[in-house]
């Protein structure tokens, strides 16, 4: 019988194929309401915070609807947040694969990340339909800078959990400093008031997160009356997500065997 030779890409398609599938199952079935919880934390952080403007008589931006002003930017952040975190605990959950030499750790972390950026486009649509059913302007100024920033966001997600999961089998006390690093970066994405009202030199730091840039880019493409800062700059979040991807590449290629040993 002539055994069947296949080539690097149709095996590494296959072993990528079978992990999403398996994450999918794992992702939407491993706890009860699983799936439900993909749209109540969302949904819950843009209720409390809008409930919290409404009562407060916070002002946000002329054009911009407090609730879809918030909403964007959560979506933004919770892409790059859910990414990174849970791509950073690839490795741990799939360890048992590893037996077969034609799953590398790599490949876990990258399924992982597509699955999450799938999952989180899936909820942003759902959420933006719901806004659109309560009768708000859901379609996006400018579609095509919504997207690239929203796909920035998902890329420095990947390269953050790239490295955090290498790093997190070797020192595993990182994994919990990283959830932790998570949390001031929620309050200073501009998540719930626009850039422009924080004064100088506060702004400055702010724009050292490159998570900021992609929210604040992603509200321009969606609102016409938003002022965007001049201090966002999409180059920013790309360069940051690609040196991260590139380091993360580097230090799985560096420490797989290591990590297979383990």
């Amino acid at each position: 019988m002539t055994a069947v030779i296949r080539s690097p890409l149709s095996v590494t398609y296959a072993v990528w194929r079978a992990l999403f599938l398996r994450e999918a199952v794992f992702r939407l079935s491993g706890r009860r309401v699983a799936w439900l919880w993909l749209l109540a934390e969302p949904i819950s952080h843009v209720a409390f915070i809008t409930l919290f403007f409404e009562i407060a008589r916070v002002r946000v931006t002329p054009g911009a609807d407090p609730g879809m002003f918030i909403m964007t930017g959560l979506l933004g952040f919770f892409m790059t947040r859910n990414t990174a975190l849970r791509s950073m605990e690839a490795i741990k959950a799939n360890s048992a694969l590893f037996a077969y030499r034609q799953v590398k750790p790599v490949d876990t972390v990258i399924v992982r990340a597509a699955l999450e950026g799938f999952l989180g486009l899936i909820v942003a649509l759902i959420m933006l339909s719901g806004a659109a059913l309560a009768g708000f302007t859901i379609v996006p100024y400018h579609p095509l800078e919504v997207l690239t920033a929203f796909t920035g966001l998902w890329t420095a997600g990947l390269g953050l959990g790239l490295i955090l999961s290498v790093v997190g089998e070797l020192l595993p006390d990182i994994a919990n400093v990283a959830k932790l690093l998570f949390v001031p970066l929620y309050f200073v994405s501009g998540l719930m008031i626009p850039v422009e009202f924080v004064p100088h030199p506060y702004r400055e730091w702010m724009f050292y997160n490159p998570i900021l840039h992609g929210v604040e880019i992603m509200r321009g493409g969606f609102f016409p009356l938003y002022h965007v800062v001049p201090e966002a700059d999409l180059s920013v979040l790309y360069g940051f997500s690609l040196i991260t991807v590139f380091l993360g590449l580097a230090l799985h290629v560096r420490y797989a065997r290591k990590i297979i040993a383990q």
